[in-house]
C-alpha cells in the first residue's frame, strides 16, 4: 500500500471486503488519537480511520486551518487553509477506497468541531464522494463552500447535526442555522442539543451510534 495524503490509523472491520468506512476529523489542537477513543464503541462491520490534520501545532497538536486573534478582527478563520485541508480530505477519500476493502458506497465522515465544519464543507463541496455525515459542535461555513443549489447532487446525503446548549467556543446559535441550510438543500438530517459545552455529551454519543448502526 502506498502512502496516503493525511497521517492516520485504522481499527479494521470485521468484514474482509466491501466494509462500509467511517473517517474520524479531530478537533483544533487535538490529533488523531482523540476521536479514536470512541472505535472500540462503534459496529465492528466498519473499517475506522482516524486521521490527523496537517498543520502542526506548537508545542503539540494539529489544525485543519488556523485560528486568529486580533484587535481589529476579533478572532477569525484562514478560510483558504480551511480550503486546502477541504480538499486534502477529498483525496484521502479517494485514497482510502483505492488502499483498504471498503465500500465506495458506504462513506461516512464524523467530525468535531473544526473536524465538523470540514466535514460539512466536504459533504457540501464533494457530495459524490460521501454518504452520511455526523457534524459534533460545528457549523456549516458557507465561506469555505462553493453554491450549488442542484439538490439532485444531495438527495442521497444523510447529517446526524449536533451541538452543545451552551458551547463556549463555537455559538449554538450558528449551529442552530444548519437545519434550514440543509432542508433548503433537499438533505435528510437530525439535529440534536444537549445541556453541555464544547465537547461530546454521553447521550449525544449514544444518540449517533444508534443512527449510525442502522445505516450501515
Amino acid at each position: 500500500m502506498k502512502d496516503l495524503s493525511l497521517y492516520h490509523i485504522t481499527r479494521p472491520s470485521t468484514l474482509k471486503e466491501k466494509a462500509p468506512l467511517l473517517i474520524m476529523f479531530h478537533g483544533y489542537g487535538s490529533d488523531e488519537n482523540d476521536l479514536f477513543s470512541f472505535a472500540s464503541e462503534l459496529p465492528e462491520e466498519l473499517f475506522i480511520i482516524s486521521v490527523r490534520a496537517p498543520f502542526a501545532m506548537q508545542p503539540y497538536g494539529n489544525a485543519w486551518y488556523a485560528i486568529n486573534f486580533d484587535e481589529e478582527n476579533g478572532k477569525w478563520s484562514d478560510d483558504e487553509q480551511a480550503k486546502t485541508s477541504r480538499d486534502l480530505i477529498a483525496t484521502f477519500i479517494d485514497e482510502a477506497l483505492a488502499n483498504y476493502p471498503v465500500n465506495k458506497d458506504s462513506v461516512t465522515l464524523l467530525g468535531f468541531s473544526q473536524g465538523s465544519i470540514l466535514s460539512y464543507a466536504v459533504a457540501l463541496t464533494y457530495p459524490e464522494k460521501v454518504n452520511n455525515i455526523i457534524a459534533l459542535s460545528g457549523y456549516v461555513n458557507s465561506e469555505i463552500i462553493p453554491v450549488n443549489s442542484n439538490t439532485e447532487d444531495y438527495k442521497h446525503l444523510n447529517f446526524f447535526c449536533s451541538h452543545g446548549s451552551v458551547d463556549q467556543v463555537i455559538p449554538v446559535d450558528w449551529a442552530r442555522k444548519t437545519p434550514e441550510i440543509l432542508e433548503k438543500l433537499g438533505i435528510k438530517h437530525v439535529y440534536h442539543e444537549y445541556p453541555v459545552g464544547h465537547g461530546v455529551a454521553p447521550q449525544n454519543f449514544h444518540d449517533f451510534k444508534t443512527w449510525l448502526a442502522k445505516l450501515v
